[in-house]
């Protein structure tokens, strides 16, 4: 008799998080070598920033695993059949890739899916030891700990988003949602470290407001494109600029933006139908023109401001993602072109994330220096 996997086994929780542990010790020995002479402000720019360079590869590599159909690698969570790795599940994994030899499990799955979560994991060691730095030295850092605090519970839920794209088998929702928690969790890092490094720059306001509006739009057109990915609808339109040979095509939008309902099925229970995935592709495709004119006139506006490295490189990014974009759908959907499209979106959140903490740095130092000279006389 076939036996029942537990949707959650917390049985491997203890072995999982020693083996983050120990992961999580290179990149930590690295990081104290480097820094146990620094001053406790430059020690944690560097943790952190070590934090977000490996939160960046988590991304991509979350990327990848949906991509590569590996979310379900292992059907349970957080360990792969009861087991802290693909290889204490072998007989198991062996068992449903005999069944169904290009299903969701497969051991190059499996792997693939337990790499990301040992990812994840490690991130979240790095940020808890972050963290605990942050309370220790309060007093001789510019920023609250709270900061930090608030960066853990983020990664917290961060891993719950993960346990329930597991357990409620890909629900769309909750995909899109642990993207955009990952992105977030990209941001607070860096509005950390650029608080620990002091680079402050002058923005106008009416400038800063642009690019403001511009991270806003870009976040919205990235819940569209996770929208599309969780909904395999990146090839519901075929050709450029047209849709399926139609300016218009027939579409669906009720079941298509349709939130809270399970992976191919519409909100009443039956299939979803391919109109409702051509309005999904659809919307994405025409917000991104939105999206475009306004990080345009941002990147013109920086560079005109003498900001020609936010400039120059929002424009470089801009136009990368444009091509990632179009080869997805030119080329049909190709796993370099999707990789490249999820890691450039990324990329974008992260410079203008550092462009709005550095105007911030400017900004309170020019509202505390009238109250510094006042009460100085």
């Amino acid at each position: 008799m076939e036996t029942a996997v537990p949707l959650v086994d917390f049985a491997p929780t203890l072995r999982l998080l020693l083996l983050a542990l120990v992961v999580a010790l290179l990149p930590l020995s690295w990081w104290w070598l480097r820094q146990r002479r620094a001053e406790p402000r430059a020690r944690l720019a560097a943790l952190t920033l070590l934090t977000l360079f490996l939160t960046f590869d988590l991304i991509a590599f979350g990327a990848f695993t949906r991509l590569t159909d590996s979310g379900l690698g292992c059907p349970d969570w957080p360990g792969c059949y009861g087991s802290a790795s693909p290889i204490g599940a072998r007989d198991e994994i062996h068992a449903a890739q005999t069944a169904m030899p290009t299903g969701p499990v497969t051991f190059s799955k499996a792997w693939i899916e337990m790499i990301h979560r040992y990812l994840a994991m490690t991130v979240g060691v790095l940020i808890l030891v972050m963290a605990a730095f942050s309370w220790i030295e309060r007093r001789r850092l510019p920023q609250s700990p709270w900061w930090a605090t608030a960066t853990l519970v983020w990664v917290i839920v961060q891993g719950l988003f993960g346990k329930y794209t597991v357990t409620l088998k890909l629900y769309p929702a909750i995909v899109t949602l642990h993207l955009l928690g990952g992105l977030a969790l990209l941001a607070l890092l860096a509005v950390q470290h650029e608080a620990f490094r002091d680079r402050a720059i002058a923005l106008a306001r009416p400038l800063r407001r642009l690019a403001m509006f511009g991270l806003a739009a870009l976040a919205t057109q990235i819940a569209l494109g996770g929208w599309v990915s969780t909904n395999y609808a990146v090839l519901a339109c075929s050709g450029f600029p047209a849709c399926n040979g139609q300016w218009w095509p027939q579409m669906n939008f009720a079941d298509g933006f349709t939130v809270l309902r399970a992976l191919g099925y519409a909100g009443d229970g039956t299939l979803l139908g391919f109109d409702a995935l051509v309005a999904i592709h659809f919307v994405h495709r025409a917000f991104a023109v939105v999206v475009v004119v306004l990080l345009s006139t941002l990147a013109w506006r920086l560079w005109a401001a003498g900001q020609q490295r936010f400039g120059g490189g929002l424009a470089a990014l801009l136009a990368a993602q444009l091509l990632s974009g179009l080869s997805n759908v030119v080329l049909g959907w190709p796993l370099a072109a999707a990789l490249a499209h999820t890691a450039g979106a990324a990329a974008l959140v992260l410079l203008l994330t550092l462009l709005l903490a550095r105007s911030s740095q400017r900004r309170r130092a020019e509202v505390s220096s009238p109250r510094l000279a006042s009460a100085g006389t």
